[in-house]
């Protein structure tokens, strides 16, 4: 079992970098970044600082999207990271959600996402790619094979998933931590891999969980509970496969208080309190949550499935008033255990 850190200081270029280097020494597996023009620099030159700075820890994307960046600018970048991390890079792409509302935009459809996929795949394997242009694009820079740049899909939307199977390299599972939608997301993986002719095993698998950690259970169930809100917001699916309902007010309504959602807000706490009505089994079903020896806990009983996931990414999710190392406490107290 691997190890994602998503929330490396962003506060600078050399900061990143800097925190990329503590991620390492902390034994985290990869540092990623996500990429979100008008709240964080450009991801890939903060991700070209961080390879300087490290010897061991995978760098890339989670995620870029192909209505912030062209595919081929896209390619273009990670495969210069590759040129400093060789082995070590990893791109990974999805439909986008609150970078691309931010901007006016509305997140890529399936297809487009799967084009661009299939393109960026391409041209960082050196192929030709025909483009319309008088001549096939081909990426002058590609990696070699030994630098070679795996692109990852991050996936929770049944076509989304079965499109990442038959598409992508490795797919980032993103349902909760409900065992039971965890193991249909990763079966609508398999589908789209063997309908694609592809061999199943060949699709890595990685999954990534909201973390609502406070020592404080009453705090830690509210903050659970924003995070089971932010997932039915735009994927309401994921409540009806376990037999959960909504049963409040309109989540129409509540988006218009919550900017710019219910994951993304600056006070989780508050989001969190104006979905109160949800029942607890909501903040279970969606969120690692408690103290590290409560998430400890949660977080066996979420990996107890019959799913090949190598990759966990646990997204801190923190109340404003939270001062905590969470690079540092969650390694030590989460990480070290399980591995022993």
């Amino acid at each position: 079992m691997q190890f994602a850190i998503n929330r490396l200081d962003m506060s600078g270029v050399d900061a990143f970098a800097a925190s990329a280097a503590r991620a390492e020494s902390h034994g985290w597996d990869y540092g990623l970044i996500p990429c979100s023009p008008l709240l964080v620099r450009d991801p890939y030159v903060l991700l070209a600082f961080a390879a300087r700075a490290t010897e061991r820890v995978v760098l890339g994307t989670l995620l870029d999207t192909p209505v912030i960046r062209h595919p081929a600018a896209i390619a273009s970048a990670i495969a210069t990271v590759a040129e400093l991390a060789p082995g070590r890079t990893l791109l990974g792409l999805g439909v986008g959600d609150t970078a691309v509302r931010l901007n006016g935009l509305a997140p890529a459809r399936v297809a487009t996402l799967e084009r661009a996929v299939d393109a960026i795949r391409a041209l960082l394997e050196g192929r030709e790619l025909d483009v319309g242009a008088a001549r096939p694009a081909r990426l002058r820079h590609a990696p070699s094979a030994t630098a070679n740049v795996p692109v990852w899909v991050a996936a929770q939307g049944p076509r989304a998933l079965r499109m990442a199977g038959a598409r992508a390299d490795g797919v980032f599972i993103r349902v909760g931590t409900d065992p039971r939608n965890i193991t249909r997301a990763y079966h609508q993986v398999r589908e789209g891999a063997r309908d694609a002719g592809r061999r199943v095993d060949d699709v890595r698998i990685g999954a990534i969980f909201h973390v609502g950690y406070d020592e404080d259970a009453s705090r830690a169930e509210t903050l659970g509970k924003a995070i089971a809100a932010g997932y039915y917001e735009y994927s309401p699916y994921l409540f009806d496969a376990i037999g959960m309902e909504w049963r409040g007010t309109d989540v129409e309504e509540l988006k218009r208080r919550v900017f710019p959602d219910f994951h993304h807000a600056r006070d989780l706490l508050a989001a969190g309190r104006a979905v109160d009505f949800l029942p607890r089994a909501a903040a279970d079903a969606f969120a690692l949550r408690g103290s590290f020896a409560d998430i400890a806990q949660q977080l066996e009983r979420a990996l107890d499935v019959d799913v090949p996931i190598e990759i966990v990414l646990p997204h801190p999710m923190l109340a404003p008033d939270t001062a905590i190392d969470y690079l540092a406490e969650f390694a030590h107290r989460v990480i070290a255990p399980a591995r022993r």
